[in-house]
Formats: C-alpha cells, sequence, structure tokens
C-alpha cells in the first residue's frame, strides 16, 4: 500500500505568501471598524427617534473606537504618513483602496461628532456629522471581508460570498451590544433588536462556513483558530440567549451586551488565525486547485462526448 501523500513545498515554505499583517493589531482593528459602523448607523437612526441617550452612547461609541481603529491600523503599518499614502490614488478595483475612503471620511466624522457631543457644542453639527458617519457606517462594517476574500489565502478566498454577512453580522453584534450595555432601558430598545439581529447573522454564517464540505473550512475547527470561534461561539449566543429571554432588564442588557462584543472580538480573531493557518499550510492550496482541475477537465470530457455525439446524429 502507499502511503498518504504529504503536501510539501521546496524548503518547506509556503505555496503562497502568509499575510504580514500584524496580531492583535489587525484583528482589533477589524473588530472596532466593525463595532464604530452600526454603532454610527445606531446613533443616526436614534437621533431621529428622539432617543439623546442612545444618541449619545451610540456616537462616543463610533468615534472612540474608530479613532483606535486607525490607530491599531497605522501600528500595522509602521508609519503614520503610510496611511495618508494610501489615500493618493482611489483604485476602484481594489478593495484597500476603497476601504481607504470609507475609512477616512468616516473617522473624521464620527470623530468630530464624538468630541462636540462631549463637550456639548454646536447641536447641528453633531446631528451633520452624526448622518455622514451613518452613510459610511455600513461599508465600514463590511469592507473589510470583502478586503480579506480578495486575497489568494484559502480560507478567506473560498468563502467570499459569505464573508460580508459573517463581519456584518458581528459588527451589529458588536455595537448594539455596547450601546445596550450603556444606554438606559428606556431607549435601549433599538440597541436590543440590532444585537439580536446581528448576532442570528453572524451565528448563521459561521455555521455555513464551518460545515462546507471543503477541506478550507478545516483551519476553523483545529488550532488556534478552532479555540476562538468556539470561544466566539460561545460568547454570541449566550449574549443571544440572554439578550432574548432578560435584555429588557438592566443586568440581562449589560451581561448580554458584553458578551455580544466579545464573541465579536473573538470572531475576528478567529477568522484572521484561520487564514494564517490555511496560508502556512500547502495541502490547502494544493488540494482546492487539483479538485477545481479534476472538475474542469471532467466538464471538458462531458462537452466533448456530447458534441462527438451530436456529429454522429
Amino acid at each position: 500500500m502507499v502511503e498518504e501523500a504529504q503536501f510539501t513545498s521546496y524548503y518547506g515554505r509556503p505555496i503562497i505568501k502568509p499575510p504580514v499583517w500584524k496580531s492583535p493589531e489587525v484583528p482589533l482593528y477589524l473588530f472596532l471598524g466593525g463595532a464604530a459602523g452600526s454603532s454610527a448607523v445606531l446613533g443616526a437612526l436614534a437621533d431621529v427617534t428622539g432617543r439623546p441617550h442612545l444618541t449619545r452612547v451610540a456616537r462616543l461609541t463610533a468615534g472612540g473606537s474608530s479613532i483606535a481603529s486607525v490607530g491599531f491600523l497605522i501600528i500595522d503599518l509602521g508609519r503614520p504618513e503610510r496611511f495618508l499614502h494610501m489615500l493618493r490614488v482611489l483604485k476602484p478595483t481594489s478593495p484597500l483602496s476603497v476601504g481607504s475612503y470609507i475609512l477616512a471620511p468616516f473617522s473624521a466624522a464620527a470623530g468630530a461628532t464624538a468630541a462636540v457631543e462631549l463637550l456639548g457644542w454646536f447641536p447641528r453639527l453633531k446631528r451633520f456629522g452624526g448622518a455622514v458617519a451613518a452613510v459610511f457606517g455600513g461599508p465600514l462594517a463590511t469592507y473589510t471581508a470583502v478586503l480579506l476574500s480578495n486575497t489568494a489565502v484559502p480560507s478567506w478566498h473560498a468563502f467570499h460570498g459569505k464573508m460580508p454577512f459573517v463581519f456584518g453580522g458581528s459588527a451589529m453584534a458588536a455595537g448594539g451590544g455596547l450601546c445596550l450595555a450603556f444606554t438606559p432601558l428606556a431607549e435601549s430598545a433599538p440597541a436590543h433588536k440590532m444585537a439580536i439581529i446581528g448576532a442570528g447573522i453572524e451565528l448563521a454564517a459561521l455555521r455555513g462556513i464551518e460545515r462546507n464540505d471543503s477541506i478550507v473550512a478545516e483551519p476553523y475547527h483545529r488550532g488556534r483558530a478552532g479555540k476562538l470561534m468556539q470561544a466566539a461561539k460561545a460568547c454570541t449566543a449566550s449574549g443571544l440567549g440572554l439578550a432574548v429571554l432578560v435584555g429588557r432588564t438592566r443586568p440581562g442588557a449589560v451581561v448580554s451586551g458584553v458578551l455580544l462584543a466579545a464573541g465579536s472580538l473573538l470572531t475576528r480573531f478567529g477568522v484572521f488565525e484561520a487564514g494564517v493557518a490555511s496560508a502556512e499550510d500547502p495541502k490547502y492550496t494544493v488540494v482546492p486547485q487539483r479538485e477545481r482541475l479534476a472538475a474542469r477537465q471532467a466538464g471538458d470530457r462531458v462537452a466533448s462526448n456530447g458534441h462527438a455525439s451530436t456529429i454522429t446524429r
């Protein structure tokens, strides 16, 4: 019997170049950006519907998270001017370029809105800045999923159709959970609904990834990434259950909100680690390539046989 083949590469190096992004800086950037985007949308809705306490909490969450997110991105880049260099050209086909033009106006609007909210100045400016931040909030919460999926990293690229739902739902769970935890119950209904909906979307999308038959789903179950994903699902499911059952009580709102935010954070770390693991192991690149080649060859044979039978007739 021939032993099972071991997937190796020259000198033991990965077939593709693993991501050079730093951890924990990049996962924190992903988490904070998502929480900021959903909080900005929530703040604009709260402002329109006359909920001043929720509006204030959401604006401060969006502003603080966006500034922290930019800070972690700059740390990963190494030098602050590199972020400014990313804004020199707008390339619509590049998620990184488009994302830079989403992050820059959002962080400026959300940061300025949070500042005037704290100082109590210019109420009209607060509303305008909050509206601008809300416009960019949705794209900010999901563009990072497109950014990861657009790479050659197997466990990111293979799920390009599901990853935006994971990140979007995770962002809603984080922003809604944080605002739920810090807002009085009388005004927390929109945050409560956003947190529940976001957690449900996140869990459903993750289930679709982890139950996929492809080999590139393995890293989400194994090693450090697997442990992070298990912890993320436990926190998100627990937070969702508490939000549904006791989320309209003050202790329930605080605990469920914290759990949902923690689950969102762990999801970003888990997805990041799974992608890195899939890039470092050659089999996650080789096996899908061979499967695609075999499927293409089978399709060509079927097409050629059909063509030959047509000629015979």
